[in-house]
């Protein structure tokens, strides 16, 4: 039996762990150095003599305290080090948070990004945030968004329903990229019931005009299940896996699929998927078991 002593040792014993745990979620994980995230694979029908290097940076939310332009800036030089062949960006450049000490607006985001380099390129899409934030592109139901030109103005491709072909040691391969799934929001304002989708995903792809392999960027996963055989690898991000994962499984996912596609490589009806855990926070400034990541994935 349990005595009045030991009973508030033990609630006060609980408290302590809780509080330890909520410091560490909020003020260490998010802010811990970046881990790389390896990635090897060769997918079916993929060149045996290709071998490409893709470095991703996914959700970046550049916001105060949690992702300043010099945090940025250092992982650029991480992604850097990488030896990429290219380099891709999945979307969400903005904050998604308003639990901020300070916003970091396009004038400071977009030139820690111009020092990315690839010897075949950077290219990105745009995530639902870059969206979301941008009141005049939700009234006007189109872009260009301020993220949008924030990149381009930083030298780096913004790719919304796009493809480009690229070449390495001889071999040819595609770089898609789709338009975000959630660009515009619901409201009143804008005469909107739901979220509505600017990505196209046919007629993305019909613009590829050989048999050369594709990499697909999607910031939302949840287009996976309409991705042909016909593409080799898609990238995604979105989910920051949960921001909460214990055990390979995350309470919360913002997908329609629950954690199918929260976090990781997935490989369904021989197609392959990557989900990036990301780098910042949305919503809350919170990680737990999900640190902040950079990854690097070798193909062929």
């Amino acid at each position: 039996m349990i005595t009045r002593r030991g009973f508030f040792r033990f609630l006060g014993g609980s408290i302590v762990a809780a509080a330890a745990l909520g410091t560490y979620a909020v003020g260490i994980e998010p802010m811990l150095l970046t881990r790389v995230k390896r990635y090897a694979l060769t997918p079916p029908d993929w060149p045996d003599s290709l071998k490409l290097r893709i470095v991703a940076l996914a959700d970046i939310h550049a916001c105060r305290p949690w992702m300043t332009p010099e945090r940025i800036a250092s992982l650029v030089e991480e992604a850097n080090a990488l030896q990429p062949d290219v380099i891709v960006l999945l979307g969400d450049y903005v904050a998604g948070t308003r639990m901020v000490s300070n916003w970091v607006d396009a004038a400071e985001w977009g030139p820690a990004l111009s020092g990315l380099k690839a010897p075949l390129g950077v290219f990105s899409v745009l995530g639902n945030h870059d969206w979301w934030e941008d009141l005049t592109a939700q009234k006007a139901g189109q872009g260009p968004t301020i993220a949008r030109r924030a990149l381009e103005a930083a030298g780096i491709p913004v790719m919304e329903n796009d493809a480009v072909r690229l070449q390495k040691d001889g071999q040819g391969f595609w770089i898609a990229g789709l338009a975000d799934q959630l660009a515009l929001r619901p409201g009143k304002a804008w005469g909107r019931k739901n979220f509505a989708g600017l990505d196209d995903l046919p007629g993305t792809l019909v613009k590829i005009s050989d048999d050369a392999p594709v990499i697909l960027l999607a910031h939302e996963p949840d287009i996976f299940p309409d991705v042909p055989k016909r593409v080799a690898l898609t990238l995604s991000g979105h989910t920051h896996g949960g921001q909460v994962r214990l055990f390979g499984y995350s309470p919360v996912v913002p997908s329609r699929y629950g954690n199918r596609y929260a976090y990781g490589h997935v490989v369904e009806d021989e197609r392959n998927l990557i989900v990036s855990g990301g780098l910042g926070c949305s919503i809350a400034p919170i990680r737990f078991g999900v640190r902040p990541e950079i990854l690097s994935i070798d193909l062929g």
